[in-house]
């Protein structure tokens, strides 16, 4: 490492945390970049589509899916692209998945218990 690097990060290490964030930053958005490269890729037009359309309404299950693919597409379990009734079949194991770990939204959860005082 170079020593005059090392001063000035010494010297003021605001600087060395803002280049961080910034190094921090630019990874992410890389990352961000061959995650998006991936998945058009993997998908046919339709597919891309309706999961983009599905993220505007749900992001959390668009982003469920898309990590289903990618991780599907890096083992090399993805033979050709996935068309839009394949995704269909991966949007509702994802959120057969979320529903089963969850409760939906507006479900009541009755809890009953029961006691005796022995007096």
């Amino acid at each position: 490492m170079d020593l005059s690097k090392l001063a000035s990060q010494s010297a003021n290490p605001s600087d060395a945390n803002s280049e961080d964030a910034t190094a921090k930053a630019q990874k992410a958005a890389q990352e961000e970049q061959l995650r998006r490269e991936m998945i058009a890729t993997v998908l046919e037009s339709d597919a891309r589509e309706r999961l983009n359309r599905i993220g505007l309404v749900n992001p959390q299950l668009s982003t469920r899916v898309e990590q289903i693919l990618v991780r599907m597409a890096q083992t090399g379990q993805i033979r050709g692209r996935v068309s839009e009734q394949q995704l269909i079949g991966l949007l509702d194991q994802a959120d057969g998945q979320q529903s089963a770990s969850a409760p939906k939204k507006g479900a009541i959860v009755v809890c009953t218990f029961s006691y005796s005082l022995n007096l």
